[in-house]
Protein backbone atom coordinates (compact mmCIF):
# COMPACT_ATOMS: atom_id res chain seq x y z
CA UNK A 1 0.00 0.00 0.00
CA UNK A 2 1.39 3.39 -1.02
CA UNK A 3 1.22 6.44 1.21
CA UNK A 4 -1.42 7.96 -1.09
CA UNK A 5 -3.55 4.84 -0.83
CA UNK A 6 -3.18 4.99 2.96
CA UNK A 7 -4.25 8.62 3.36
CA UNK A 8 -7.15 8.16 0.93
CA UNK A 9 -8.10 4.79 2.40
CA UNK A 10 -7.68 3.75 6.06
CA UNK A 11 -6.64 7.17 7.34
CA UNK A 12 -9.53 8.86 5.51
CA UNK A 13 -12.11 6.47 6.97
CA UNK A 14 -10.63 6.88 10.44
CA UNK A 15 -10.62 10.69 10.15
CA UNK A 16 -14.18 10.74 8.78
CA UNK A 17 -15.36 8.55 11.66
CA UNK A 18 -13.71 10.79 14.25
CA UNK A 19 -15.24 13.81 12.56
CA UNK A 20 -18.78 12.41 12.44
CA UNK A 21 -18.76 10.89 15.92
CA UNK A 22 -17.04 13.91 17.49
CA UNK A 23 -19.34 16.43 15.82
CA UNK A 24 -22.45 14.45 16.77
CA UNK A 25 -21.20 14.12 20.35
CA UNK A 26 -20.64 17.88 20.63
CA UNK A 27 -24.04 18.78 19.16
CA UNK A 28 -25.94 16.19 21.22
CA UNK A 29 -24.09 17.38 24.33
CA UNK A 30 -25.23 20.94 23.72
CA UNK A 31 -28.82 19.87 23.13
CA UNK A 32 -28.78 17.70 26.26
CA UNK A 33 -27.88 20.68 28.44
CA UNK A 34 -31.38 22.03 27.94
CA UNK A 35 -32.42 25.26 29.60
CA UNK A 36 -33.40 26.43 33.02
CA UNK A 37 -37.05 26.40 34.00
CA UNK A 38 -38.58 29.82 33.55
CA UNK A 39 -40.06 31.30 36.69
CA UNK A 40 -42.29 33.77 34.85
CA UNK A 41 -44.91 33.33 32.10
CA UNK A 42 -43.73 33.76 28.52
CA UNK A 43 -44.47 37.12 26.93
CA UNK A 44 -43.77 35.98 23.36
CA UNK A 45 -42.76 32.89 21.40
CA UNK A 46 -39.35 31.33 22.05
CA UNK A 47 -39.51 29.61 18.65
CA UNK A 48 -39.95 32.93 16.87
CA UNK A 49 -37.10 34.33 18.95
CA UNK A 50 -34.91 31.37 17.90
CA UNK A 51 -35.50 32.12 14.24
CA UNK A 52 -35.05 35.87 14.64
CA UNK A 53 -31.90 35.35 16.66
CA UNK A 54 -30.35 33.50 13.72
CA UNK A 55 -31.60 35.73 10.92
CA UNK A 56 -30.66 38.93 12.76
CA UNK A 57 -26.99 37.96 12.84
CA UNK A 58 -26.65 37.48 9.10
CA UNK A 59 -26.32 41.24 8.64
CA UNK A 60 -24.52 43.74 10.91
CA UNK A 61 -26.55 46.07 13.07
CA UNK A 62 -26.82 49.57 11.66
CA UNK A 63 -25.14 51.02 14.75
CA UNK A 64 -21.98 48.96 14.21
CA UNK A 65 -22.07 48.53 10.42
CA UNK A 66 -19.45 51.20 9.72
CA UNK A 67 -16.94 49.55 12.08
CA UNK A 68 -17.64 45.92 11.20
CA UNK A 69 -18.47 45.89 7.49
CA UNK A 70 -15.01 44.59 6.49
CA UNK A 71 -15.20 41.78 9.06
CA UNK A 72 -18.71 40.89 7.88
CA UNK A 73 -17.63 40.96 4.22
CA UNK A 74 -14.49 38.89 4.89
CA UNK A 75 -16.52 36.33 6.81
CA UNK A 76 -18.95 35.86 3.95
CA UNK A 77 -16.12 35.75 1.40
CA UNK A 78 -14.28 33.03 3.29
CA UNK A 79 -17.26 30.84 4.19
CA UNK A 80 -19.01 31.05 0.83
CA UNK A 81 -15.73 30.58 -1.05
CA UNK A 82 -14.83 27.56 1.07
CA UNK A 83 -18.33 26.10 0.58
CA UNK A 84 -17.93 26.39 -3.19
CA UNK A 85 -14.50 24.73 -3.06
CA UNK A 86 -15.63 21.89 -0.81
CA UNK A 87 -18.71 20.90 -2.76
CA UNK A 88 -18.16 22.06 -6.35
CA UNK A 89 -14.46 21.59 -7.09
CA UNK A 90 -14.20 18.81 -9.68
CA UNK A 91 -11.90 16.53 -7.59
CA UNK A 92 -14.20 16.91 -4.58
CA UNK A 93 -17.34 16.12 -6.56
CA UNK A 94 -15.60 13.02 -7.91
CA UNK A 95 -14.40 12.01 -4.43
CA UNK A 96 -17.86 12.47 -2.90
CA UNK A 97 -19.41 10.39 -5.69
CA UNK A 98 -16.89 7.56 -5.41
CA UNK A 99 -16.30 7.44 -1.64
CA UNK A 100 -19.34 8.88 0.14
CA UNK A 101 -22.69 9.25 -1.64
CA UNK A 102 -22.43 7.16 -4.78
CA UNK A 103 -23.63 10.04 -6.94
CA UNK A 104 -22.35 13.47 -7.88
CA UNK A 105 -23.41 16.75 -9.48
CA UNK A 106 -21.98 19.21 -12.01
CA UNK A 107 -18.65 20.66 -10.93
CA UNK A 108 -17.55 24.22 -11.48
CA UNK A 109 -14.99 25.01 -14.14
CA UNK A 110 -11.32 25.63 -13.43
CA UNK A 111 -11.89 29.37 -13.87
CA UNK A 112 -14.62 29.46 -11.25
CA UNK A 113 -12.46 27.30 -8.97
CA UNK A 114 -9.70 29.92 -9.14
CA UNK A 115 -12.18 32.73 -8.46
CA UNK A 116 -13.73 30.89 -5.50
CA UNK A 117 -10.27 30.07 -4.12
CA UNK A 118 -9.12 33.69 -4.35
CA UNK A 119 -12.27 34.87 -2.57
CA UNK A 120 -11.88 32.27 0.17
CA UNK A 121 -8.18 33.01 0.67
CA UNK A 122 -8.79 36.75 0.80
CA UNK A 123 -11.53 36.34 3.41
CA UNK A 124 -9.49 33.97 5.57
CA UNK A 125 -6.38 36.17 5.48
CA UNK A 126 -8.34 39.31 6.38
CA UNK A 127 -10.01 37.53 9.29
CA UNK A 128 -6.68 36.25 10.62
CA UNK A 129 -4.92 39.61 10.21
CA UNK A 130 -7.77 41.25 12.14
CA UNK A 131 -7.33 38.62 14.83
CA UNK A 132 -3.68 39.54 15.39
CA UNK A 133 -3.95 43.28 14.65
CA UNK A 134 -7.04 44.29 16.61
CA UNK A 135 -6.17 44.69 20.33
CA UNK A 136 -9.46 43.21 21.54
CA UNK A 137 -9.38 40.27 19.12
CA UNK A 138 -5.77 39.60 20.01
CA UNK A 139 -6.66 39.38 23.71
CA UNK A 140 -9.58 36.97 23.26
CA UNK A 141 -7.82 34.74 20.68
CA UNK A 142 -5.88 31.69 21.80
CA UNK A 143 -3.83 28.92 20.21
CA UNK A 144 -6.91 27.07 19.04
CA UNK A 145 -8.09 30.05 16.96
CA UNK A 146 -4.74 30.31 15.19
CA UNK A 147 -4.33 26.57 14.70
CA UNK A 148 -7.77 26.31 13.12
CA UNK A 149 -7.06 29.20 10.77
CA UNK A 150 -3.64 27.94 9.69
CA UNK A 151 -4.73 24.33 9.27
CA UNK A 152 -7.64 25.46 7.10
CA UNK A 153 -5.27 27.69 5.10
CA UNK A 154 -2.86 24.80 4.49
CA UNK A 155 -5.67 22.47 3.45
CA UNK A 156 -6.88 25.06 0.93
CA UNK A 157 -3.37 25.85 -0.32
CA UNK A 158 -2.36 22.23 -0.89
CA UNK A 159 -5.74 21.63 -2.50
CA UNK A 160 -4.97 24.31 -5.07
CA UNK A 161 -1.54 22.79 -5.70
CA UNK A 162 -3.05 19.33 -6.14
CA UNK A 163 -5.89 20.48 -8.40
CA UNK A 164 -4.44 18.83 -11.48
CA UNK A 165 -4.11 15.48 -9.63
CA UNK A 166 -0.99 14.78 -11.68
CA UNK A 167 1.49 14.77 -8.77
CA UNK A 168 0.88 11.95 -6.24
CA UNK A 169 3.05 13.75 -3.68
CA UNK A 170 0.91 16.90 -3.67
CA UNK A 171 -2.27 14.84 -3.55
CA UNK A 172 -0.88 12.83 -0.63
CA UNK A 173 0.06 16.00 1.25
CA UNK A 174 -3.37 17.51 0.65
CA UNK A 175 -5.28 14.42 1.76
CA UNK A 176 -3.06 14.00 4.80
CA UNK A 177 -3.83 17.57 5.88
CA UNK A 178 -7.53 17.07 5.15
CA UNK A 179 -7.53 14.05 7.45
CA UNK A 180 -5.80 16.02 10.22
CA UNK A 181 -8.34 18.83 9.71
CA UNK A 182 -11.23 16.38 10.05
CA UNK A 183 -9.78 14.90 13.24
CA UNK A 184 -9.09 18.32 14.75
CA UNK A 185 -12.45 19.81 13.74
CA UNK A 186 -14.82 18.41 16.43
CA UNK A 187 -12.49 19.35 19.28
CA UNK A 188 -11.84 22.93 18.21
CA UNK A 189 -13.70 26.16 17.55
CA UNK A 190 -14.14 25.03 13.98
CA UNK A 191 -17.24 23.35 15.39
CA UNK A 192 -18.96 26.72 15.17
CA UNK A 193 -19.89 25.58 11.66
CA UNK A 194 -22.44 23.30 13.36
CA UNK A 195 -23.12 25.13 16.61
CA UNK A 196 -23.49 28.77 15.56
CA UNK A 197 -27.19 28.32 14.80
CA UNK A 198 -27.78 26.72 18.20
CA UNK A 199 -25.95 29.44 20.13
CA UNK A 200 -27.61 32.30 18.25
CA UNK A 201 -30.98 30.61 18.43
CA UNK A 202 -30.69 29.91 22.15
CA UNK A 203 -30.03 33.56 22.92
CA UNK A 204 -32.80 34.62 20.55
CA UNK A 205 -35.24 32.18 22.18
CA UNK A 206 -34.53 33.60 25.63
CA UNK A 207 -35.00 37.16 24.43
CA UNK A 208 -38.06 36.19 22.43
CA UNK A 209 -39.73 34.51 25.37
CA UNK A 210 -39.08 37.57 27.54
CA UNK A 211 -40.38 39.90 24.87
CA UNK A 212 -36.99 41.51 24.25
CA UNK A 213 -35.83 42.36 20.72
CA UNK A 214 -32.63 40.33 20.04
Amino acid sequence: MTLLQFVEGPMWYFAATVFLVGAAWRVIGLLAIGRKTDLSPAKHSAAVGFIKGNLRHFVPRTTFAERTWFHWLAGYAFHLGLFALLFFAAPHVKFIEQRILGFGWPAMSRTWFIIAAEIAFAGLIVLWVRRIADPVMRQISDRDDHMGSWLTFLVMLTGCFALGESDPGLRTLHMGLVNLWLIYFPFSRLMHAFTFALSRGYTGAIYGRRGVTP
